[in-house]
């Protein structure tokens, strides 16, 4: 399926839920049915690696929508911004396969928000995971947490970060100090 009308879609469906009531919070966890689709296969007939991270962009979208924090970006002047992202692949999805993908929030600290993923099989079989972080950006750089919370109506509690967390930013750290400079 076409990722602008996937997007379009992510957003009528997030903005309609949204005024339902149906509002996300933090801690929430949002959870999808899908379909791979021939559009999102690699060359070995199974879901493209990039393919996973596209739909967990979505997911992003609906998350924001949902919990009023695009709204309150908006109003600010802010964008979201992705700082990374951790994936594991354990198996593969095929061409018109069924499954979910689960996405919620994990841990914050004072400018970063860990959201969980995990894409699992009708039968459960987790396909692959992993965590990716966002924040707010302004003009005058990171947004802290205690000040996007609040804009959502939130209090702001630093969350320990996971220990696969810790280790992914500590990874992070490495690969950047051996970054050559240009």
């Amino acid at each position: 399926m076409n990722l602008y009308l996937r997007l379009i879609l992510t957003l009528l469906r997030a903005w309609r839920l949204a005024r339902r009531g149906a509002a996300l919070h933090p801690g929430d966890t949002l959870e999808r049915r899908f379909r791979v689709w021939p559009g999102d296969l690699d060359i070995n007939g199974h879901m493209n690696n990039g393919r996973y991270l596209t739909l967990i962009d979505l997911m992003l979208v609906e998350y924001f929508v949902r919990s009023g924090f695009a709204r309150a970006m908006l109003q600010a002047g802010w964008r979201p911004m992705s700082g990374g992202a951790v994936i594991t692949y354990r198996k593969g999805l095929m061409p018109w396969q069924r499954y979910r993908l689960r996405f919620g929030l994990a841990a914050a600290d004072g400018h970063w928000n860990f959201m969980r993923f995990e894409f699992l099989r009708e039968d459960g079989t987790l396909c692959a995971a992993g965590y990716m972080k966002g924040a707010a950006v302004s003009r005058q750089g990171l947004v802290p947490n205690a000040e996007s919370w609040a804009r959502v109506g939130q209090p702001f509690v630093q969350q320990p970060l996971p220990e696969a967390v810790q280790h992914w930013l500590a990874a992070e750290a490495a690969v950047m100090r051996a970054a050559v400079p240009s």
